[in-house]
Formats: C-alpha cells, sequence, structure tokens
C-alpha cells in the first residue's frame, strides 16, 4: 500500500491527490536535504514534484511511493551539489568583481593579455586542423564535444585523440618559446 492510497481524497489520480497526499513528505525531505546543496528547499522540492510528475504521466505513480520520494530528493541534492561545485559566477565586468584583490593590478592585466596573445599566436601555428580544433576548444561559448565534431567534420571519437595530438604540439611550440626556470626561481 502506498502513501496515496492511505489518504482518502475525493479526486483520485489527479494532481490535486498526489500533492495532498506526498506534500508534507516531500516537504520535509527537501528541508532536510537542502543544507547540503546550493538549493533552497523549496527549489529542491519543486524539482522533485516536476519529476514525479513526469513519472506519473509515463508510468504512473511508483509502487513504494514514499521511497521514490526519498530517492528523488536525495538524487535532485546530488544533482544540485555537482552543478554547484562546476559552476563558476561570470561577471561582465572584472574591475567591479576584483576591485579590492592586488592580483588586478595593470601589470597582472598586461601579462595575463600577454599569455592569451602568444597561446593565441601559438594556435595559428600548429599544422592540420589543430588550430580550428584548439580555436574552438578555446572558445568562450564553450562548445560540446558533439559540436565541435559538427563544427570541424569529423567523428566525435576521433576527437579525443586528435585534441591529445594537437595539444601535445601545442606544448612544444610553447616550450620552446618560453624558457622554463631554472631551479629555486632563477630564470635563464
Amino acid at each position: 500500500m502506498t502513501v496515496l492510497d492511505e489518504l482518502p481524497v475525493p479526486a483520485a489520480g489527479t494532481s490535486a491527490h498526489v500533492v495532498s497526499a506526498l506534500g508534507p513528505l516531500v516537504s520535509a525531505e527537501a528541508t532536510a536535504e537542502a543544507p547540503g546543496t546550493a538549493l533552497e528547499p523549496d527549489d529542491l522540492e519543486q524539482a522533485v514534484w516536476v519529476r514525479l510528475l513526469e513519472r506519473l504521466d509515463g508510468d504512473g505513480p511508483p509502487p513504494d511511493t514514499a521511497r521514490w520520494v526519498r530517492t528523488a530528493v536525495r538524487a535532485e541534492a546530488r544533482r544540485a551539489r555537482r552543478t554547484a561545485a562546476r559552476e563558476l559566477p561570470y561577471t561582465t565586468d572584472p574591475s567591479t568583481d576584483r576591485a579590492g584583490d592586488p592580483a588586478c593590478t595593470p601589470e597582472r592585466a598586461v601579462l595575463r593579455s600577454e599569455r592569451r596573445r602568444t597561446l593565441r599566436a601559438a594556435v595559428a601555428r600548429t599544422p592540420g586542423n589543430c588550430p580550428r580544433l584548439l580555436t574552438a576548444m578555446l572558445s568562450p561559448q564553450d562548445p560540446t564535444y558533439r559540436e565541435i565534431a559538427g563544427t570541424l567534420g569529423i567523428s566525435q571519437g576521433s576527437l579525443g585523440p586528435m585534441r591529445s595530438r594537437c595539444l601535445g604540439c601545442l606544448r612544444r611550440m610553447l616550450a620552446a618559446e618560453v624558457a622554463a626556470p631554472e631551479h629555486l626561481g632563477k630564470e635563464r
């Protein structure tokens, strides 16, 4: 017997029935899991409701609804933690983001710009399809492997080995241009 069967609600099988039957359980589970995630309890609860309603539209209610709710809340919490760990804040104006940061001096900005220019120049000198591949991988739009493979007209499976060869070539080119520092930070 499921939680849905235990509550007598006039319109059984409707969304209102599901919400009234599982509301307290979903709310309690979401409130318990939310502190470990980057989500508010209400956002976590909403994500679980969406998953449950998608399930009801397709397969019908799960056999053990209470267990399914607990599992779904934990799965959404894990997804939120993974997403929060991978996301970086995006700022359009770096000067407003790092106003008091000593690493944001004009000298460091010039050095970063010079490194980017050197990298882009080296990418342009790589052989074969490497310039197109490396430029696509350095793109600020952050395309997926599938998008890069489609743009280059190659199979997605050959993209990894090609990327490895191109990065090796680029590494060798940059190592020849930039002198490696000696032991204890002394430069040649």
